[in-house]
């Protein structure tokens, strides 16, 4: 059995990749692709319908959200974020940008803060680069502007393994301003007050689908302000008004999605999701806490269930831990090339089978060399 413990693109359930297979050559009698159908015909509508309907569901999203397919991942989302509401709080009849508030956690949030910089002034309100990201600031140290557009987070860091256990709140730490969040790494993986944000946003290629597509659901009242420099494509009012149609979405990208989103709610839907996920990642760290031979490095209270980077004690031992666990089945454990060691990404088709391999392997491997 092969575990793929790949950040991104990740793993997918075995039986969505059985049903696309059998599907490839024609969807449900149609004698079409999917990848060959007109994006609006009445086969494809069907299909883009019913994931929008799941994905609603799926993360109980209010009727006043809007929820977008679009295309770039999440780092087009950096650029085109800042594009759609820097000039939230331009004055009347201008559109112009202003600040935003953005809270560095890892290599995520440092993208997005120096991509935002190309189209709006961005005050880093806190960071955790002096130790090493290691942890999430603490709320009392944000140091937040009183006249922010939005205030951004990524509440998962992929890179670094780290993960909010809160929901800043948009009194007592956003002064007010929508509070904005790449959860592009465990999106779906556990439940969330959508209410709670005004923009949620992530690319597929984790949790959600192949590469190519990006959710993003956005309160209404944000609609409506963006730059006049912002491309119609990516304009999200134009994109909202169009349902997502204004210009060819990543049709197939979006079935595979839907395919998921019926899988997850075969699954017992998010709820049921986190439990498992909790469990997996309680089985992992609780080794790799038992000890000294491995070590994570990041504050316990905001790990990340999703991507758990560990270093091992002797790191002249890399290659080799590498190689044998390539021989057991178990797939893409090197870490980031920017932080290291090893990581295992243990997102929702991940099955728990998957991560016991795995500890199984940390537990031979440090008999052997420990």
């Amino acid at each position: 059995m092969v575990y793929n413990f790949s950040a991104g693109p990740a793993v997918l359930p075995r039986e969505v990749l059985q049903q696309a297979a059998d599907e490839m050559l024609d969807w449900h009698g149609s004698g079409m692709s999917v990848m060959e159908m007109s994006h609006r015909g009445r086969e494809y509508m069907s299909i883009i319908e019913a994931a929008l309907a799941d994905v609603r569901e799926l993360f109980a999203i209010p009727s006043n959200y809007k929820v977008l397919f679009l295309q770039g991942g999440a780092i087009a989302e950096n650029a085109i974020i800042p594009m759609n509401l820097a000039a939230l709080r331009s004055p009347a009849g201008k559109r112009e940008a202003g600040v935003a508030d953005y809270i560095d956690t890892g290599s995520w949030s440092t993208k997005s803060i120096k991509e935002a910089a190309r189209y709006c002034r961005v005050n880093v309100a806190a960071s955790s680069a002096p130790q090493k990201f290691a942890a999430i600031p603490p709320r009392a140290e944000w140091k937040l502007s009183s006249d922010a557009a939005y205030v951004h987070i990524c509440t998962n860091e992929t890179i670094d393994g780290v993960e909010y256990q809160f929901i800043p709140d948009v009194t007592a730490d956003t002064n007010g301003a929508p509070l904005v969040a790449d959860m592009s790494s465990h999106i779906l993986s556990r439940e969330v007050d959508v209410s709670k944000y005004g923009v949620i946003y992530g690319g597929a290629q984790k949790n959600i689908g192949p590469a190519g597509l990006t959710l993003v659901i956005v309160r209404e009242d944000l609609l409506g302000h963006a730059l006049p420099f912002c491309p119609s494509a990516f304009d999200w009012k134009i994109v909202a008004d169009n349902d997502s149609m204004y210009n060819t979405p990543p049709t197939y990208a979006i079935y595979i999605a839907g395919l998921v989103f019926q899988w997850l709610k075969r699954q017992g839907g998010v709820a049921a999701m986190e439990q498992r996920n909790i469990a997996k990642a309680n089985l992992l760290y609780g080794y790799l806490d038992s000890t000294e031979f491995y070590s994570n490095r990041i504050a316990h209270d905001c790990r990340s269930r999703m991507n758990v980077p560990f270093f091992l004690r002797d790191e002249s031992l890399n290659d080799s831990f590498l190689a044998s666990a390539k021989e057991r089945g178990l797939l893409q454990l090197k870490g980031h090339k920017s932080v290291g060691g090893m990581r295992a990404s243990i997102y929702n088709a991940m099955p728990i089978e998957g991560v016991q391999a795995l500890v199984d392997y940390l537990r031979d491997f440090e008999a052997k060399h420990g």
